[in-house]
């Protein structure tokens, strides 16, 4: 839980009395605080899912290699409709074009973004056009604001 502490006076639409200098200045101080303690916690999150990326590919490694050695070997079926990908794989919610969870939140848009950087420069030298619907954006950004409120605690 993220603990933040009341500071209507800080904005001047909220503010509940006739505010001094050095009120606004604490106010303001206490909000810039609070911000630091979301980014905070945004950035632990990031880090879990970086920590947590592809692991279907070291947990399941037995099935993903069969799928992957069948498309080495000339087998010419889809490698997304194999087993390891659309059963084990589409686990992961950085798959939002194949598979994209109500709960989408912008860690995981984050998470592919590095996914489709990282994965493009290392293996080809270029990044493969990807394309996102705005309703996913969209809805990512609304369940994000939600994630974060819903872990907040105001004092």
């Amino acid at each position: 839980m993220i603990t933040i502490n009341k500071s209507p006076n800080a904005d001047a639409r909220t503010a509940t009395k006739i505010v001094s200098k050095n009120e606004l200045f604490k106010n303001s101080k206490q909000h810039i605080n609070d911000v630091k303690k979301v980014m905070s916690w945004i950035g632990h999150k990031l880090i879990e899912a970086g920590r947590k990326h592809d692991y279907t590919k070291i947990v399941y490694l037995d099935e993903f290699y069969t799928d992957y050695s069948l498309s080495q070997n000339g087998f010419q079926d889809d490698f997304k409709q194999r087993h390891w990908f659309k059963d084990l794989h589409l686990l992961e919610r950085h798959h939002l074009t194949n598979r994209c969870p109500e709960d989408v939140n912008l860690f995981d848009i984050i998470e592919r973004i590095a996914d489709i950087t990282t994965a493009g420069m290392a293996r080809s030298g270029e990044i493969y056009e990807d394309d996102l619907s705005e309703e996913i954006l969209l809805k990512a950004y609304n369940n994000t604001v939600k994630l974060i409120r819903d872990n907040i605690e105001v004092l």
